[in-house]
Formats: structure tokens, sequence, C-alpha cells
């Protein structure tokens, strides 16, 4: 028998790619899924046994009831508002060409990325009670609420509409004018339908913000304007009503699964209807109502999303109608003379140091995660990848309140106890923030070709030798993007850290509150000043982040 036929038995080997998906995995399970688990258990079983006497709290409470319909529509009518300013400035970006339009983006998508609770603070600095915005006040709390989510989410449903609407722009659109329809008949024919997935997805996402909308709620509205996440909060911190907070979460989880669901349905409709990527036809405004229309949404975005802004920034800068840094000197200062008292400049201190470790951690689960899906999709199977890939992104559809309610009432016991632990806060922000890590390593890790790893495969290289001299380097720049948005995220992450935190470890957005809730203009005046240099870092982080984004889409 010829030696050269006879099998050669070889050692099972696993691919280094495939190991890298128990990071994240073994990071969901002990941080993710178990303080979920914990909720469900506390819901439903006390002392070992069933125990549903909670349920009349909820739905034989005309209060309860009332919240969890405020929490509803709320939501949607900050959603059809945000619909309402967006789609207009939409159809600007995505079909003119003109000067600062860079810059007009920029600024309209700043809003977003900053921390809930200086959003809060920045509507109150222009338009509340002591508001500087030439003597407009918006005093009832539903206006003030209503605003803030307008303001906070214009830039997603105006990123994903332009993006969707740019791709439309092209042979489409031209093919039917030169068939001599009117545009009118190619918008309600061709554009709108096509159009419709990228609404709705967009609407989809911004009602869930909405939904789980926990700062702005808890800063802007007071007790009379709860919604579940604000009642979570108040349910289990003030009351000690465990159950009744766990059962809300619970309530809260399904609503945002099911509206997690609805929106990724849309964003497959939506992808399976966009045409192919072309650059936008964009023309230069000609006509005088074409530059009138540039100037009004020019002219409307630095109203919403620039105007609050300055306002914040100039509250911290004015004490007794004069310009001073009092405020800004006070942060370094022990003003109340007492032993107990922490400065605020500690806050900054262990928000920097939280964000660095949030950062690590995300950036290693994100990285893993990556990696395990991009060798699904190679090597194994793509129904692993429609698994996988959502699960890793549960956390941006279930509310901070809810993971760090999780994670206090879970992680209490041996062996992990960590309710005490100063490390209980990093990791709680880097699951916050390892679904924008992962999304923005993903698509570059995406785009290298097979064929360039296989060659260097068949050349002998080993996996971690691809990693080093192929896959690293191309995806450096959004490695990058990826940890400047999970450190930016971190910063202003409030609500699983109103849960975590310790008094002796604060980070900014706890110290704002807190400044909020405590009477004096100096209180009022350092939680300006702080929230101007939490908006300030925050900021910087998102011009980096556009910087080093891999590719021109203009999707979020």
């Amino acid at each position: 028998m010829d030696r050269r036929s006879t099998p050669i038995k070889k050692r099972l080997h696993i691919h280094p790619y495939a190991l890298a998906g128990l990071v994240p995995a073994c990071f969901f399970l002990l941080f993710y899924f178990y303080p979920l688990s914990g909720i469900f258990l506390k819901s439903f079983f006390q002392k070992g046994k069933i125990d549903l006497f909670f349920l009349d709290q909820v739905f034989a409470s005309s209060r309860m009831l009332k919240i969890i319909w405020f929490t509803l529509w709320q939501a949607g009518l900050s959603t059809l508002l945000t619909l309402i300013c967006a789609l207009p400035c939409a159809f600007v970006l995505s079909h003119y060409a003109f000067k600062g339009k860079k810059i007009i983006k920029i600024l309209a998508s700043i809003p977003f990325v900053l921390p809930a609770i200086v959003v809060a603070t920045a509507l109150q600095a222009c338009f509340g009670k002591n508001g500087i915005f030439f003597g407009l006040k918006l005093e009832h709390p539903l206006a003030l609420i209503l605003l803030a989510h307008v303001f906070y989410n214009f830039s997603v449903m105006l990123r994903i509409i332009t993006g969707f609407w740019s791709s439309l722009q092209g042979r489409i659109r031209e093919a039917a004018m030169v068939l001599g329809a009117s545009p009118v008949q190619v918008f309600l024919t061709i554009t709108l339908p096509l159009l419709k997935p990228a609404i709705f997805a967009a609407s989809t996402l911004v009602f869930i913000f909405c939904f789980s909308s926990f700062g702005i709620i808890l800063i802007l509205g007071g007790p009379g304007f709860s919604t579940i996440e604000a009642e979570i909060y108040r349910q289990a911190a003030h009351l000690f009503n465990l159950p009744l907070a766990s059962f809300l979460s619970l309530i809260q989880i399904g609503f945002t699964f099911a509206l997690m669901w609805i929106y990724t349905s849309f964003t497959k409709r939506a992808a399976r209807f966009s045409p192919d990527a072309e650059q936008a036809n964009l023309r230069k405004p000609v006509h005088l109502w074409e530059k009138m229309i540039i100037a009004s949404v020019i002219i409307f975005i630095i109203l919403l999303c620039v105007v609050p802004l300055l306002a914040l920034v100039m509250k911290s800068l004015i004490h007794n109608n004069q310009l001073s840094f009092i405020f800004y000197k006070a942060l370094f200062e022990n003003t109340s003379d007492s032993i107990f008292y922490i400065p605020p400049v500690h806050a900054i201190k262990y928000s920097f140091l939280f964000a660095g470790s949030a950062l690590v951690i995300a950036v290693i689960t994100g990285v893993c995660a990556a990696f395990f899906i991009r060798f699904c999709d190679r090597k194994i199977d793509n129904r692993l990848t429609s698994f996988f890939d959502p699960i890793f992104m549960l956390p941006l559809s279930t509310s901070a309140v809810t993971l760090g309610f999780g994670i206090i009432i879970t992680l209490d016991k041996p062996p992990l106890n960590l309710r005490t632990s100063i490390f209980l806060i990093p990791i709680a922000h880097a699951l916050v923030g390892f679904p924008f890590v992962l999304r923005s390593i993903l698509p570059a890790l995406r785009s290298i070709p097979e064929q360039l790893t296989d060659a260097a495969s068949m050349l002998g290289a080993s996996p971690l030798k691809i990693f080093k001299a192929i896959d690293l380097p191309l995806i450096s720049k959004a490695l990058v993007a990826g940890a400047i948005f999970a450190f930016t995220i971190s910063l202003g992450e409030f609500g699983a850290t109103i849960f975590t935190a310790r008094p002796e470890t604060p980070t900014i957005p706890v110290a704002i509150y807190r400044f909020l809730g405590q009477p004096g203009a100096m209180n009022y005046g350092q939680a300006m000043a702080i929230s101007t240099i939490l908006m300030i870092v925050t900021a910087i982080g998102f011009v980096l982040i556009e910087n080093f984004r891999i590719g021109k889409s203009e999707g979020f």
C-alpha cells in the first residue's frame, strides 16, 4: 500500500478568531444576561416562591398606568416632531452643495453625542425659568422635554434619512425625468416609496431613545412627568421597592426589544431597496428660492443645535450680570468647608479614570467580537452572524438604568461580589459603549479583501502574523474611532452610573445632577460650568471620530 495515500491524522486546530468570540460571550453572560436574569427572578420569585403581589401595584394603579401611557405618547410625539424638523433639512443636505455644508453637518450631529444630562442642562439654561434666549421662556416641563428630545435626536433622524436620500439621487431620478415625470411625480411615485424604510427605521430608533430617556426626564420633567425609566429609579433608589422596580424593568426590556426587532426589519428593507452606492448628484443653488431654502435650513440648524449650547456656556461665565470665571474656580475649591465635601474636580478625575478603563474593556471585547463575526461570515455560516450580531447589539436597546439596576441587585454576592468595587462603574460603561466600538470596527474589517488574508495564509503566515501585518493596520483608524466613542460615552453615562457610583467616587454627570438638586446660585453656576467642560470634551471627541470614520456614508 502506498504510504502517500495513507490518511494523516491532524491535531484539532481551532482558529484564534473563533476563540476570540469567547471574550465577548463571557463578558455578556456575566455582565448583561446574568443581571437581566436577576431582574426576572427578583420580579417573580420571593423567598423561593412565585409572588405576583406587585402586579396590582402596576395594573391596578392609575398612577402607574398613566406613567406607562405618558412614556409611550411622549415618545411618539417627540419622534413625530423630530421627523417634521429633520425631513426638510435632509432634503437640502442630500440635494445641494454649498459652502460650509460640512460644518453644518457637524454642528447638527454634536447634540446626539452629548450626555443627556448636559442636553437637559443646556435646554434649561436656554429656555428655562432663568433662560437667556431672547426672553423666550418655556416653563412648562412637557414643552422642555419635547424640545430636548428633538434637540437630542435630530441628528439621528437627519443622518439616516440624508444618507439614504443621497443614494437615491442619480440614475433612477434621471430616468424618470427623461420619461416625462414631473418632480412631484418623481417624489410621490419613486422617491417616497424607496425612502419609507429609511424614514421608518430612523423613526423607530428615535422612538427607542425617547422611550428610554432618563436624564432629560429626571431633570426637566420633575415628579409630575415621570416615565417608566424614571419610575424604575424612583422605586429602586428612593422607595427600595425592588420587586416593582424589577417588573417595570421587564416591561421596559420587552418594549425596547420589540422596538429593536422592528428597527432591524426596517433597516433590512432599507438595504434591500437601496440602489447601489453612487456619488450623489448634488447641485449648486441657482434660483433665489433655492438659496432661501438653504439659508433657512442653516439658520434653523444653528438655532436648534447651537444656540442652547452657547446659552450653556454663557450661563457658566456670567455672575451678577458680569463676565466671571468664579464658577470654574469653585470647581477646584471646598466651598462648604466640610471634611465630607468632595470637590467637583474629583468628579472630573474619576470620570476620566473610569472612561479610560471602560475604553480598554470595550475595545478588547469589541475587537474580539468583530473578528469573531468576520470569521463566521467567511469561514463558517452567515446564520451564525445573523444570530450573534444582534445579540452583541442588545445593550444599545436596553436602558442604562435597567442595566445599572440589574448589575446592582445581582453582583452583590460571591463569586461576583462587585457591589462595592470601583471596577463596577467602568464595567457598566464598557457594556454601554461596546456596541459603538463594534459598529465602528466591523465595517472596516469586512472591507478587507478575503483574497488578501488567504494569500498570506498560503504563504505560511500565522493568524497572529496576519493580524499584526494586515488586519490591524487596515482597521487602525476605525479602532481609534471606536476607542474615542467608548471614552466619550463613558464620560457622559448617567443612567447606570447613578446606581453603581459611590458617594466618594462621583462622575461628572452625577456631580451635575447633585448641583442641580441643591439650591443657590453657586451650585447652579457650577452645574453650568462642569456641563460646559463635559460638552467641550465630548464635542472634540465627535470631531475626532468624524475624521477617523471609515467611508463617506452619512449614516449614523
